[in-house]
């Protein structure tokens, strides 16, 4: 991972701003639990990815950054771009908050290209409160330069106001847009609230400028009284079916369904949770979405739930590719670049496993990827990382049969007749994401392990199991 020596003449915000990570990089970067092959910020807070896209060969994501704190505040847009998914250059700063313009924070939104070419970002905007009242959101603009590095905000915003948007009487908390084009029309996806209704809003783009946008209905919507809100929703097609993602304050889920682009009426036909991983909050949240060269959906989420005080807070999910299973419901496996960071593959095959258990001596570590092929037997099997010597500690994920548990979150699994049980496994310090045959169930948790914790076993309770295939390496860091 490199930074950047490009900076934003002439904007004293961004100066400041990138300033204030830069002194905080020493701390951050030698803290011990830092993942080292996800992308996180140089330094301090990260949440949403936003403005996700991949254009003239590179791979952008924006995000959610505080680059004051590594707690939640003063929201900003870090940026980096990536030729491959996994190896990332920082960029300058791209959002700040103007303050002089009234505005507070720079919250999520997403990334486009006008009719003449020129980059865009539109986001929401939230203003200062006064009197313990805040104004309500603004959706605004910014236009990059053709390198995509410095942004200006636009002279038309706001480029959507609840007082002239067409639609609802939203509250203040109307955010979050994504963009997504369907037979030459471009459309844009809200999330806001009012009364009782928590609601996904559909506009859609009047000419090419993205300037412009006409509310037309409702796309998707739950009673507040079960979802207070419906955060960042992403509205994408994958293998001829459209998927609605929402993060309602919980475990995002997905609805996916048959988009109808007469009546532009969504109509669902499976939903479920995307991922499970929760500790003390959901452990995979704010998620966006791009499509790569390939016309693949990229999925891309904010892993949450790490400890303040250690100079660096959140980092990127592994990228995901995203596509419908044979049960119409999605399926989310890593991308194949990642293969690029292995070392030395450790192998084993056709090997019994008993309630002693095989400890693999030949590879320890903190930051691996494994990879299972097991017949689980009549037992309950025990994959144990970051194991201590004397055994008394580890992080599990096991399988009874019936329900599977990855660092403590519980999720049923049924296996087909003679079906092994495969695991794709990816430790990073404190970050731990699995991914359970081709992607029926991906789980991502954060985790809390002394650093001396660093062994690897596999055991069986109450019966017996056997290793097919097991492969192990240890993964190189993408920090420069």
């Amino acid at each position: 991972m490199t930074t950047s020596t490009t900076t934003s003449p002439g904007n004293p915000a961004i100066e400041q701003a990138m300033a204030s990570v830069a002194a905080a990089m020493p701390k951050a970067q030698a803290d011990p639990t830092r993942p080292i092959y996800h992308f996180c910020p140089p330094a301090n807070w990260m949440n949403d990815p936003n403005g996700t896209i991949y254009h003239n060969g590179y791979y952008h994501l924006f995000y959610q950054h505080n680059p004051y704190g590594d707690e939640w505040g003063h929201m900003h847009w870090g940026h980096a771009r990536s030729t491959d998914l996994v190896h990332w250059e920082h960029l300058p700063i791209a959002l700040w908050p103007s303050h002089e313009l009234g505005e507070e924070h720079c919250f999520s939104g997403c990334a486009g290209v006008d009719g003449q070419g020129n980059p865009m970002l539109i986001y929401t905007m939230v203003g200062f409160g006064t009197h313990g009242e805040r104004p309500p959101n603004e959706q605004w603009a910014a236009i990059g330069d053709p390198d995509w590095i410095t942004w200006q905000k636009h002279p038309a915003n706001p480029v959507l106001g609840l007082q002239n948007h067409g639609g609802p009487p939203f509250r203040g908390e109307w955010r979050d847009p994504f963009i997504f084009t369907e037979a030459g029309r471009t459309f844009l996806v809200i999330g806001g609230n009012y009364e009782d209704v928590a609601g996904v809003a559909l506009y859609e783009a009047t000419d090419d400028t993205l300037l412009h946008w006409h509310y037309h209905k409702l796309l998707y919507q739950r009673p507040r009284g079960e979802k207070l809100f419906l955060e960042c929703p992403n509205f994408f097609k994958v293998d001829g079916k459209w998927i609605l993602l929402i993060s309602p304050y919980d475990l995002i889920e997905y609805i996916v369904g048959d988009f109808d682009l007469a009546t532009l009426t969504f109509t669902p036909t499976a939903e479920g949770i995307l991922d499970p991983g929760f500790g003390s909050v959901p452990n995979f949240y704010a998620s966006n979405i791009l499509y790569d060269e390939q016309g693949r959906a990229i999925l891309l989420g904010w892993v949450r739930g790490f400890a303040a005080g250690h100079g660096w807070n959140g980092c990127l999910a592994l990228p995901r590719v995203l596509s419908i299973g044979p049960d119409g419901h999605p399926t989310q496996t890593p991308v194949a670049q990642l293969q690029a960071l292995r070392t030395q593959r450790y192998r084993l095959v056709d090997t019994p496993i008993d309630t002693d258990g095989h400890l693999f001596a030949e590879i320890k570590g903190d930051a691996l990827e494994l990879q299972a092929l097991l017949e689980p037997g009549d037992g309950r099997i025990v994959l144990r990382l970051r194991r201590s010597t004397d055994g008394e500690r580890s992080v599990d994920v096991s399988y009874d049969g019936a329900v599977l548990t990855v660092a403590g979150t519980q999720m049923p699994l049924e296996l087909g007749l003679n079906e092994p049980l495969k695991l794709h496994v990816f430790l990073d310090k404190s970050v731990l994401e699995v991914f359970v045959n081709g992607g029926r169930i991906a789980v991502t948790r954060v985790i809390d392990a002394p650093s001396e914790d660093v062994g690897l076993q596999l055991v069986t309770q109450d019966g017996s199991a056997s290793i097919i295939a097991f492969d192990a390496w240890e993964m190189q860091s993408i920090h420069g």
